[in-house]
């Protein structure tokens, strides 16, 4: 109970008096020492394990509290973190006619650091014809925890998805489908044809499992939202409400809960969900102006578990795969059996925008389809940035679902239609409640578990036609075809995905755009290993490749997997080299990656269970190219949020403050690289220092947006390849001045610490450093405006000047603005400080020879980056 943990903590501590939780101030926390913050909920009535204190000011105080316990208690402590904030991760319902007011009473159900909006300040300049610096610069950071876009309400007028929206446009006019079967499936997802069993459940054939006697019976499935009413007309089974928040009503004051609940579990026929015998149970984490915190869902996690809970449906997200108790929790409530369905994110089209939990290998994330069944716009997409910069991502989405106009229910009755990808979450865990309810109930939950269940999805799912697995993992669940899976499942291991074609374009991009050669870098590919057999698991020997024709044994295949497979699941890379005797060998080479999975023996059995998995690979080797034709792209060197605070790179971007998406070929450059490959060259990815490799090899060595250091060994090896063997050293920069860093700083309120950025948008003293053997510096400018090169137009979006060139080399200068010139170390939140930018000259592009190679300089890399950049530069 809470009250022995609070016993623990007064033994190791000493309790302290302190100035309540309700504070919003950073000031207004215990003077010295700690204090106790109590959680009136329903879990009380449980064990715990955590407890919330509120801390005296200053990074001293947790440093001497966070001693003191490790002290006392020693192994029955295990760490201490920041109680988050996540607020405005379900906006986008306020005005939309269901949102109703709340009660805003006390009932102290939850805690958190509180506090108002919080501004980041952000240094940059003005182009002519800009916006106001007023309106450019000032970008502010929401209160509580970082947060991607609103996974609900989408606008179809945000500026960020109008080019896709345009393509969509433009391949829907080319579509050959009847209008009259468009107008069918619009009006299926709408409920229109509610005679017919209509909504999104009849689009996923949910009527014919129904038929059979199936509805959802016996499952309990829990709805982490907004709450619901407690006479919902819409929901025959509402088993438990439970409120987490501060808010003394269990009702829904917003209409988020009460929506997903309706997808779920809905009986009304113009509205229908998938599995209306379920055994409902809601637990309000967000409060109606759309406030949570971490210790909120710890909480409710840990009373989900003690409740005997089945199915969770998680409609949230962020880019905070870091905060470790809320991530540790999930893998535990997983890991105890229970299936947890989560919303990919809203932050499509960009790439590199997958959302935390639902990138998660234990937990079904979902992305979004339209009612014609094509990729939505908002979907998030692109591999996982957890391996990134020493690795590669993992496949996420796991399946996709339909997210656009679905219908659900109103708060009183009633239903509507929204958009997002927490519209497709449910609709998945729709799908998994009722396909639970097919399993005999005798055998139900030894069957199912995380690993069984996805993997019926994903080997059930129906591809969409011209889209790659980072952008669509398995598929469009299909409901039919994944219980046909389950009807015959037997506890087994298996890999995701199932076939390593590597030839299979466009599903496998970029892995299938180029081939393989003799002395190229690693084809490397992480995929996800899913254990049916238990929670834990290991691999019982090495995995290993076997050749399945002549070309296969020209293959060197090689693997790292993880030591133990928990929850449900674990990584295994894939590393495929040519061995060097084929560097002029052309052909399609076969084989398969074999291995063992063992767990632990079930209950009542002393022998482990063992499952081996074969996987066919198939891969084209080509010659090896020639040198001026092979580019070696420097990953090693980047760095993101998290685990750093790391400006945004384009200063005008005021919804996305930091740099999160990867900064890869394989996400926000994706495009970049698929411009490389058709002209010709072939794009290697340097995952290690540059030491490891041999840079001979290679023609040009690329730079873009780096934020890390390199060693002086690294720099030699460069300076080397370049003017001894030719290489040419490439280089996109970014912004930096230091006093504007420092101005760039902000507390924040979920954290209660001040964030200082690790770097600029790039670590220009860094590249200093690399460059200065060729007699190049890059400078402090901060500028902004367009430069004309070779007839074209090229914007400037806040990158760095170039201070210093070699006497010989072609220099491009235009009159761009220096906001750093004018705002100096004042806070760039000062309009003062920002009207009126000067102009003047600015190098910003060079090129010099440097003994045989040469180097070549841009001080801004988002003309590359497909997050923020207005439009393509490729020449044709």
């Amino acid at each position: 109970m809470a009250s022995v943990l609070k016993g623990r903590l007064e033994q190791a501590a000493g309790p302290q008096p302190g100035c309540g939780h309700a504070s919003t101030s950073p000031s207004c926390a215990p003077a010295g020492g700690w204090s106790w913050v109590p959680r009136d909920n329903r879990a009380a009535q449980h064990p715990t394990d955590f407890a919330l204190v509120e801390l005296g000011p200053g990074a001293a105080a947790v440093d001497e509290f966070e001693s003191a316990l490790r002290r006392q208690l020693g192994a029955a402590f295990r760490d201490m973190h920041p109680d988050r904030r996540f607020s405005g991760r379900l906006k986008g319902l306020q005005g939309s006619g269901d949102a109703v007011s709340g009660d805003q009473g006390g009932g102290g159900g939850g805690s958190g650091s509180g506090g108002g909006t919080v501004e980041a300040a952000a240094a940059g300049g003005a182009a002519e014809g800009a916006p106001d610096w007023d309106d450019v610069l000032s970008v502010k950071k929401p209160p509580g925890r970082l947060q991607t876009k609103p996974t609900i309400g989408l606008d179809p007028s945000d500026p960020s998805h109008r080019e896709e929206l345009r393509r969509r446009l433009r391949l829907r006019l080319r579509w050959r489908r009847s209008a009259a079967r468009r107008r069918r499936a619009r009006a299926l997802l709408q409920g229109q044809d509610a005679g017919q069993g209509g909504g999104v459940a009849a689009m996923l054939s949910a009527p014919s499992v129904w038929e059979e006697g199936f509805t959802g019976k016996g499952v309990k499935v829990g709805v982490f939202d907004t709450g619901i009413r407690e006479d919902h007309p819409h929901v025959r089974h509402i088993k438990d409400r439970t409120n987490w928040t501060h808010q003394d009503s269990l009702a829904d004051g917003l209409g988020h809960g009460t929506f997903v609940a309706g997808v779920i579990a809905g009986s009304d026929a113009a509205c229908l969900g998938f599995a209306p015998d379920i055994e409902l149970h809601t637990f309000k984490v967000f409060t109606d102006d759309q406030v949570s915190y971490t210790s909120w869902f710890l909480d409710a996690f840990n009373y989900a578990m003690e409740s005997g809970v089945h199915v969770i449906n998680l409609s949230i997200g962020g880019p905070d795969y870091l905060d470790a108790p809320f991530v540790d929790k999930v893998q535990e409530v997983t890991a105890s059996g229970i299936l947890m369905v989560s919303a990919i994110g809203n932050d499509g089209p960009l790439w590199g925008t997958l959302n935390n939990p639902a990138d998660n290998a234990d937990v079904i994330g979902v992305g979004g389809v339209d009612n014609g069944g094509e990729i939505a716009s908002f979907s998030s997409r692109g591999m996982t940035t957890h391996e990134l910069p020493v690795s590669t991502g993992r496949v996420k989405p796991d399946v996709m679902a339909y997210a656009k106009d679905v219908s659900g229910s109103r708060i009183q009755g009633g239903c509507r239609q929204l958009s997002g990808t927490s519209v497709a979450s449910p609709v998945v865990a729709g799908v998994v409640a009722l396909l639970a309810s097919t399993v005999p109930e005798a055998t139900r939950w030894s069957v199912l578990n995380p690993a069984s269940m996805k993997q019926a999805l994903i080997e059930g799912a129906a591809r969409l036609r011209g889209r790659g697995l980072y952008e669509q993992g398995a598929g469009r669940v299909d409901m039919i075809a994944a219980k046909g899976i389950l009807d015959d499942y037997s506890p087994r291991a298996s890999l995701f995905p199932a076939k390593l074609n590597f030839t299979d374009c466009p599903y496998m991009w970029p892995h299938c755009e180029q081939p393989l050669y003799a002395f190229r870098m690693p084809l490397a590919f992480n995929a996800t290993v899913l254990n049916g057999l238990g929670a834990s698991g290991r691999f019982a020997r090495a995995p290993r490749f076997e050749a399945a024709n002549e070309a296969g044994q020209l293959l060197e295949v090689s693997f790292t997997h993880a030591e133990v497979l928990w929850p449900w699941s674990g990584w295994l890379g894939i590393f495929v080299e040519v061995s060097p005797v084929a560097w002029n060998f052309s052909g399609v080479a076969e084989g398969e990656v074999i291995f063992t999975i063992e767990s632990p023996p079930p209950w009542g059995s002393d022998a482990p269970r063992r499952s081996t998995v074969r996987v066919p690979l198939t891969a084209h080797i080509a010659p090896t190219p020639p040198k001026a034709r092979r580019v070696l792209w420097d990953q090693i060197h980047s760095v993101r949020y998290p685990p750093g605070y790391i400006p945004r790179d384009n200063l005008d971007i005021k919804s996305d403050i930091l740099d999160w998406h990867g900064d890869h070929p394989y996400t926000n450059y994706y495009d970049m690289y698929t411009a490389l490959i058709k002209k010709g060259y072939y794009l290697e990815i340097l995952s290690s220092p540059v030491t490891c490799v041999d840079l001979r090899n290679y023609g040009s060595y690329l730079v873009v947006d780096s934020e890390d250091e390199w060693y002086p060994q690294e720099v030699a090896a460069v300076e080397a390849a370049v003017k001894q063997h030719g290489l040419q050293l490439i280089v996109f920069a970014e912004w930096y001045h230091a006093d504007s860093l420092t101005a760039m700083k902000f507390f924040d309120d979920n954290t209660r610490s001040w964030w200082t950025p690790a770097t600029g948008g790039a670590n220009v003293p860094a590249l200093n450093e690399l460059l200065a053997p060729h007699g190049v510096a890059l400078g402090d400018a901060i500028v902004q405006g367009s430069l004309r090169v070779a007839g074209m137009d090229v914007p400037v979006s806040y990158g760095t000047s170039i201070w210093k060139f070699p006497a010989g080399g072609a220099v491009h200068a235009a009159s761009l603005s220096d906001f750093a010139s004018k705002g100096g170390a004042k806070d760039p939140s000062d309009s003062g400080a920002r009207k009126d930018a000067p102009r003047a000259e600015h190098a910003v592009l060079g090129r010099a020879r440097s003994g045989a190679g040469g180097v070549a300089v841009f001080g801004d890399s988002n003309c590359l980056d497909h997050s923020h950049r207005p439009a393509a530069l490729w020449r044709a």
